[in-house]
């Protein structure tokens, strides 16, 4: 199945990809086919203008620049099969100029026809934007440029490591959305937390809120009449003012465990938006940098042939060093 479809109609204009060379680029007006039937419109443009800064469609989207059926729309509608999308030109590099994205790959945990789980590290990005030129995503891209279809089915933040998983099939990345929407699977994290947690399991249900600071910075806070959330936390280990715990979220906002956690009293450590900053700079004269938040375990039933897996991510070495430390400090 071709990426765009032509409509018959002499004002549909030939899909194209949005290509560089050309004095007087054209607005391309691009029917939706049955392969890209429900998927956000920010992906279904990047896949057309590779190469195009995602910061750049973005702004054309919200600019209004980038329209569905000839109205306004958000980056993340969903796309419904004979839409109409109306794609402005967007200029790339120059040809022969320098690919600026490295093909990297990274440690693998499970990978067949459809699926692929990574262990990312902390510190790099999933994805292009906010700042950012590449992540994990488009580097993965450039490294499998014979892969037809590759499509991040979740988030973590930049500075969370642990599992992620990649769609490598429509159908997979569809049926693991629905998944998430109902509650299926569970996701476990490790987070090392100041404080001495105390019950071995409490559920929080703090409603969050994104909002944007002065500079730009999007954060989340709880908020009475924000979106509900809910995350389990079980107590794994207690460290003399500190305590490793585990954390299962139950639904998937943004930086849902941190502020949650922080909100309950128990920052994260080495979180630079919700932790405090001289616990995270005793940490770092220690020489730990990082956040301590880690998405080690992943229980799901296979996307495709509903069997039930376990994916596990031991904790990088600085996590395990850091623990250590803490340890012979209580001992």
């Amino acid at each position: 199945m071709p990426l765009l479809a032509m409509r018959k109609e002499s004002n549909i204009s030939t899909p194209e990809r949005c290509q560089s060379g050309s004095p007087a680029p054209a607005v391309q007006m691009v029917e939706v086919t049955e392969e890209h039937d429900g998927q956000r419109l920010d992906n279904f443009l990047l896949r057309l203008c590779k190469g195009v800064p995602k910061s750049h469609i973005y702004k054309a989207v919200r600019g209004g620049e980038v329209r569905v059926n000839k109205g306004r729309v958000q980056p993340d509608t969903r796309l419904n099969l004979g839409d109409i999308v109306r794609v402005p030109p967007m200029r790339l590099p120059a040809p022969g100029q320098k690919r600026s994205v490295p093909g990297t790959e990274f440690p693998i945990v499970f990978e067949d026809e459809g699926l692929l789980v990574l262990d990312k590290p902390a510190g790099v990005a999933v994805h292009g934007g906010s700042g950012v030129s590449f992540g994990v995503i488009e580097c993965l891209r450039a490294a499998r440029p014979e892969a037809k279809f590759l499509e991040l089915a979740h988030r973590l933040d930049r500075d969370t490591s642990g599992l992620l998983m990649v769609a490598k099939k429509r159908n997979v990345l569809l049926s693991l959305h629905e998944m998430f929407r109902s509650g299926g699977g569970s996701k476990h994290y490790f987070a090392l937390v100041e404080g001495d947690w105390v019950n071995d399991r409490q559920h929080i249900r703090l409603p969050l809120t994104k909002w944007t600071t002065q500079t730009g910075e999007r954060r989340v806070k709880v908020e009475s009449d924000g979106q509900v959330s809910h995350t389990i936390v079980s107590s794994v280990r207690r460290l003399k003012g500190y305590s490793l715990v585990d954390a299962e979220l139950r639904t998937g906002r943004t930086h849902q465990i941190r502020v949650h956690l922080a909100s309950s009293g128990f920052p994260i450590v080495g979180d630079d938006k919700y932790g405090r900053d001289d616990t995270n700079a005793r940490f770092s004269q220690r020489g730990f940098t990082r956040m301590f938040l880690h998405a080690h375990r992943l229980e799901m039933p296979h996307p495709l042939t509903q069997v039930p897996m376990t994916f596990e991510a031991p904790l990088p070495e600085a996590c395990v060093r850091i623990l250590k430390q803490l340890e012979s400090d209580a001992a």
